[in-house]
């Protein structure tokens, strides 16, 4: 069974019920690059409020990465992008749901923040 405190993983009943709203799969669906609020709100016709909680309860649920666009002009924004290849809900061998994510290989700068982070912990 899924334990929060062994892993980063989220809570089992978050990604099920992000995967069960019908916004958050319009969310999905229309990220094939990242995006920002106000792009996927427009993409999706879902008012920006809204978008903002499903992005919210997505990026909770671990389905989405929110990152941080650099511009030249100093005005950075929040963009989102798919942070998953796979959700599988199995039956334990104790009768238990078990949830494991896929995920997409992480890129140069992810794996980069991840050696980072690891140095930062020996430190």
């Amino acid at each position: 069974m899924y334990d929060p405190s062994a892993t980063d993983e989220p809570e089992f009943q978050s990604v099920v019920d992000a995967l069960d709203d019908e916004d958050c799969h319009a969310i999905i669906e229309a990220l094939d690059e990242p995006m920002t609020a106000s792009e996927l709100s427009d993409e999706c016709d879902i008012p920006l409020s809204t978008t903002y909680r499903k992005l919210e309860q997505l990026t909770e649920s671990s389905l989405l990465v929110e990152e941080t666009q650099l511009r030249a002009d100093g005005r950075h924004t929040s963009q989102y992008r798919v942070n998953f290849e796979d959700v599988t809900i199995m039956l334990a061998e104790d009768n238990s749901l078990e949830l494991r994510i896929a995920r997409p290989p992480e890129t140069p700068d992810e794996r980069l923040a991840s050696m980072w982070k690891e140095v930062r912990k020996e430190t």
